[in-house]
């Protein structure tokens, strides 16, 4: 497509993985299930639940720190710097979280930069079963240089 932007999304995806305290087991059975899969891609997960998925699939899983103590963000940024290709993230909708903010960032940011989300485990099936998970894949990075020069304007007039 002419004037837009692309990242490539190799066959190997690199896969961050997260779930609140609820959630964990739920996360760890999917990816038991899901391990021949999961076995192709390079994986990344917050704190205790990157602990837990490497015991329980004896796969390398790079793992940040604890959600709450910035693990979140951690992810966060590795996904606007284009080091994450797709977000698994098994959230507890029935409980506050105390960095509640953290987490509607992280999401936010999934928006923003045009990965694959899944909240739940339906839409993770959905996600690691498509075709598109074992080929390159085009991305198209939205164009944000109208936010870009709106806000650039602003600080000027500020000034």
């Amino acid at each position: 497509m002419k004037g837009k932007n692309f990242r490539t999304l190799h066959p190997r995806k690199r896969i961050a993985l997260i779930a609140h305290d609820n959630q964990k087991d739920d996360l760890i059975e999917w990816a038991i299930y899901n391990r021949h899969m999961l076995s192709h891609h390079d994986l990344f997960a917050t704190g205790t639940t990157g602990t837990l998925l490497n015991k329980a699939l004896d796969l390398p899983v790079v793992c940040m720190l604890s959600g709450p103590l910035g693990g979140d963000q951690q992810i966060g940024a590795m996904i606007a710097e284009g080091k994450i290709d797709m977000l698994i993230f098994f959230w507890d909708p029935m409980e506050a979280q105390p960095h509640d903010p953290d987490i509607k960032a992280l999401l936010r940011l999934g928006a923003v930069w045009n990965i694959p989300v899944a909240c739940d485990r339906s839409t993770a099936d959905f996600l690691l079963t498509s075709p598109l998970m074992l080929q390159a894949y085009e991305a198209i990075l939205p164009d944000y240089s109208g936010y870009i020069k709106r806000l650039m304007k602003r600080v000027m007039n500020d000034e």
